[in-house]
């Protein structure tokens, strides 16, 4: 026993005997089994990670990366192991996630309909989302992503401005399509684009202008590169002094390079006040997503602490949110 509790209770053997023992076991090179001390305490010491994306974009999106560095920071200073666990959008998703040796789960935001929510609410372990769908059995670390939306889009829209949008997917098919206001579903599965679309609605008729006319270009991922061919296909309905809505600094940063000769008096909203969009000049809303990871964790690896209040938020606006 007293040989046992030298690896995994030191602080209950003296100092000496534990040497002792450490010493006689690095001589025979003997290592303590992980798997066997998992199996005995029911625990991995392990936090899994799920991205209802392809998993390369954690490393590839700005924004999911800073997420993820403080979901990694936690882990670091809690002692815990992280682990990915990529999801495909197919039926063995659910039993992939719920299959992963982890104490708890950490989820990026995903769509209503999405089986990994079932499948995790139902598991005795403890599971944290960051920006929802809220479910019972997961707790929910999000902003209120439709008061910040009205309220950036009404702050833009005082300088008589035409809105055109950049809207993230609407559902986990994520098809690319270019409509308007009026063809939208009334509510969309991805709770970030629904609360967003809603709030930037608001704005829009509010100020007096029609919904139901407003361009809008719905994108398959958050990309520059998707913002940019949003923009191209919207181009030829911008008016001169067009304001481009963006969900992300992302896509308005894409939206930019596309539109940047050809309609230089446009104004940008972008999402998350990243540094490349704050230089740029781009309105945006702060979004910190390196905190929201941070405390994803937290409640992750200590279920018992209270979740607090909503993630705060504000707009960033340059004293000229033109394209430059």
């Amino acid at each position: 026993m007293t040989a046992s509790y030298a690896f995994t209770r030191p602080a209950r053997v003296a100092t000496a005997t534990r040497e002792r023992v450490h010493r006689a076991a690095s001589e025979l090179g003997y290592r303590p089994d992980a798997v066997g001390r998992a199996l005995k305490s029911g625990r991995t010491h392990q936090l899994g990670v799920v991205f209802s994306e392809h998993l390369a974009y954690a490393f590839d999106d700005p924004q999911a990366a800073q997420f993820l560095a403080g979901v990694a920071e936690v882990c670091v200073e809690e002692g815990r192991g992280l682990t990915f666990i990529p999801t495909r959008g197919d039926a063995a998703d659910a039993d992939r996630v719920l299959s992963a040796a982890v104490d708890g789960f950490v989820l990026w935001t995903t769509a209503e309909d999405d089986p990994v929510l079932a499948a995790v609410a139902g598991d005795p372990r403890p599971a944290v989302i960051q920006g929802g769908p809220p479910r019972q059995g997961i707790t929910c670390v999000t902003q209120d992503d439709y008061q910040a939306a009205r309220a950036v889009a009404s702050h833009a829209l005082r300088d008589g401005r035409t809105p055109v949008l950049i809207s993230f997917p609407l559902d986990r098919h994520r098809e690319h399509m270019v409509t308007t206001g009026a063809n939208l579903p009334s509510r969309a599965p991805f709770p970030v684009t629904d609360a967003r679309l809603r709030g930037y609605r608001t704005a829009i008729e509010q100020a007096g202008l029609s919904w139901t006319s407003t361009p809008v270009a719905v994108v398959a991922r958050n990309t520059q590169a998707d913002g940019a061919a949003a923009a191209r296909e919207l181009a030829p309905q911008l008016t001169p002094h067009a304001l481009v809505i963006a969900m992300s600094d992302e896509l308005a940063l894409g939206a930019h390079q596309t539109l940047r000769e050809t309609h230089p008096q446009a104004a940008y909203l972008g999402w998350d006040a990243s540094p490349a969009g704050q230089r740029l000049g781009i309105t945006s809303v702060t979004n910190p997503l390196r905190d929201q990871g941070r405390q994803c964790a937290r409640l992750a690896l200590n279920p018992d602490q209270p979740n607090g209040e909503e993630i705060p938020w504000s707009i960033t606006s340059a004293s000229d949110a033109h394209g430059a």
